[in-house]
């Protein structure tokens, strides 16, 4: 699933694409994922593009909002006169194409087009007063950099967080209501950057190790964004054009390697959570 480097990185997108368009027309192939009536969208100016987490809030100028998740396939791909021509990654096909459920007609000849393969994403038409009351957002922990709407995690936040767990500690950084945005690639990877073992008690962590993992999540999703986001299932930008971070993992989906440090160890993979986890036998142990 997305996490909060590929979210952001859409965010970016729609904020600089999107943002002062109209959209006069929303185009529903699939009501399946868009929820609410378009009426409340249709006529309105796009003010502002928005992220809490996973969940991107699109903001219009008559005081309603556009709530979404795009889940583990959804793509949300902008074009106009400009951009017609910006190649297309393999993993968004035609425009529109067989997985396009919802377009949104905009002016200045713009569209942007929701496309979703798995169809588990959705796109909710809410008073924006109340988007923070859904529980999606709600429920939202704290997430790095301070980037979205909700609370920022500082390191003071997250050593309390840490100190108060009764979970392994990778569980505990992957739990949305703990901490929001990061997801199984980046706790992989910021755990093996920390040398913490991912099935460790959380609140057995020392102080310089919980500052290491800080600062090691904050590491890897720095080159997450340099990188656009990583592209290894359906993920693209918002030109439809995918990331690179796949490409420089450290530890995520590298089973029977050697590990990056050549510390004689192999990355390992064990399920832990219900996700699959690859951790070093030497450096994390």
């Amino acid at each position: 699933m997305p996490e909060l480097p590929e979210v952001e990185t859409v965010r970016r997108g729609l904020e600089k694409y999107l943002v002062g368009h109209v959209i006069e027309k929303v185009e529903v192939i699939n009501p399946g994922p868009f929820q609410g009536d378009s009426k409340n969208v249709e006529g309105q100016k796009v003010i502002a593009a928005r992220r809490s987490g996973k969940g991107l809030i699109i903001d219009l100028d008559n005081g309603y909002s556009l709530a979404i998740h795009i889940k583990l396939t959804g793509q949300l791909i902008f074009r106009d006169e400009k951009t017609k021509n910006e190649p297309l990654s393999p993993k968004v096909g035609n425009l529109p194409g067989k997985f396009t459920h919802v377009i949104f007609h905009l002016d200045k000849g713009g569209i942007l087009y929701y496309n979703d393969q798995r169809r588990f994403g959705w796109i909710r038409v809410v008073k924006t007063s109340e988007i923070m009351d859904m529980s999606f957002f709600k429920t939202m922990g704290p997430e790095p950099f301070g980037l979205g709407t909700g609370e920022e995690l500082t390191y003071e936040k997250f050593q309390s967080i840490l100190a108060k767990a009764t979970t392994k500690v990778k569980p505990l950084i992957m739990d949305q209501a703990k901490i929001g945005g990061i997801g199984n690639i980046y706790a992989n990877d910021a755990l093996w950057n920390a040398r913490i073992d991912p099935a460790r008690p959380a609140k057995s962590l020392h102080s310089s190790e919980v500052k290491e993992l800080f600062d090691s999540i904050i590491k890897v999703m720095e080159l997450s964004f340099a990188e656009g986001g990583a592209s290894e299932l359906s993920f693209v930008n918002i030109l439809g054009q995918e990331g690179n971070y796949q490409s420089h993992t450290l530890v995520y989906g590298k089973t029977g390697n050697p590990c990056p440090r050549n510390d004689g160890g192999v990355i390992k993979r064990i399920e832990l959570g219900g996700r699959g986890t690859f951790y070093c036998e030497v450096c994390q142990e």
